[in-house]
């Protein structure tokens, strides 16, 4: 029984992303000072973005519905992207035993300042004229 508590209690640890901190602490961004509320806060930002990208991301692939080429390359195109974001955002924190507490805040900062860029382009393309020849996503019907 205690063992199963201790892995229970340590899978429920190793869930919670490191930037989490209490909630109470990260609903005062503009006012954090301690490393804990900076990690949140930074956590927050990226979650906020990663979620109008998907968002984003999702429009564009019901504007490909009927294109299953261009899909797929939309596809790859992403899963590239995301591989490089968060190779150059753990570039950017560097080694986690050297970067200390502010690891997570580092990171989290980021992956939501590329996503941003990221959603720029995404919403340029959702923004596309039918004459714009280099847009690869079709304009909204």
């Amino acid at each position: 029984m205690m063992r199963f508590l201790l892995s229970s209690l340590a899978t429920l640890i190793l869930a919670v992303p490191p930037y989490a901190g209490t909630a109470r602490a990260a609903d005062d961004c503009a006012n954090a000072q301690d490393q804990a509320t900076m990690n949140a806060c930074a956590g927050k930002a990226f979650d906020a973005a990663d979620k109008k990208l998907n968002d984003a991301y999702r429009q564009i692939e019901g504007r490909l519905k009927d294109n299953a080429a261009a899909k797929r390359l939309l596809v790859d195109a992403q899963r590239a992207w995301v591989a490089f974001r968060d190779a150059e955002c753990n570039f950017q924190g560097g080694p986690p035993a050297d970067a200390g507490s502010m690891y997570p805040m580092v990171v989290a900062s980021c992956q939501a300042s590329l996503t941003n860029n990221r959603l720029k382009d995404l919403q340029g393309y959702l923004n596309c004229k039918d004459a714009d020849t280099d847009c690869p996503v079709p304009a909204a019907r």
